[in-house]
């Protein structure tokens, strides 16, 4: 059996599924935020680790206010990210360097600018956990220094949010 994430909460008693996640598209907060870390944790049990860390994905994402009383516990996920790309597996993990990569350098909307900047800020720490990782030579993008990532983060995140990431990034 997989190890679960010592990151994420427990998997609980209740299987999640994507239809759960659907139902808070509106309301992205903390339910929404804990939601796709319990699912995460669900889907890395089932050793299901590229889909695990789209559900992560999701909750780093989301509008979980500074304040939330969650993040107390669950910080917003670079530690979990590092984790799981550090994990040996034999199910499919996908390449999170190059998922990252092209989500910082695509993504559109209203909170583009926090979601690239997290993306990037989960690219630099997947580069730092997991150095087999191969970037994508047909996408070439400038890749942004760690100045760059923390200056980002400080303008579009959490007030704190770029300290807690350099912290996660100093232990890899």
């Amino acid at each position: 059996m997989t190890a679960p994430c010592p990151w994420l909460p427990p998997a609980g008693d209740v299987a999640l599924s994507w239809r759960d996640l659907a139902a808070w598209r509106e309301d992205q907060g903390e339910t929404f935020y804990l939601n796709c870390l319990t699912y995460g944790q669900q889907l890395w049990l089932k050793n299901l680790p590229a889909r695990a860390l789209l559900a992560v994905d999701r909750a780093l994402f989301s509008n979980v206010p500074a304040s939330a009383p969650c993040l107390k516990d669950y910080p917003l996920p670079y530690a979990t990210i590092a984790w799981m790309v550090q994990q040996p597996t034999e199910h499919f993990t996908g390449n999170a360097r190059v998922h990252y990569q092209h989500l910082a350098d695509r993504v559109r909307g209203p909170q583009a600018g926090l979601i690239r900047w997290r993306a990037w800020a989960a690219w630099a720490v997947v580069c730092k956990a997991n150095s087999k990782l191969d970037r994508d030579e047909r996408h070439l993008v400038r890749e942004p220094s760690v100045e760059d990532i923390a200056h980002g983060l400080a303008q579009h995140g959490h007030p704190s949010e770029a300290s807690q990431w350099q912290q996660v990034l100093g232990k890899l």
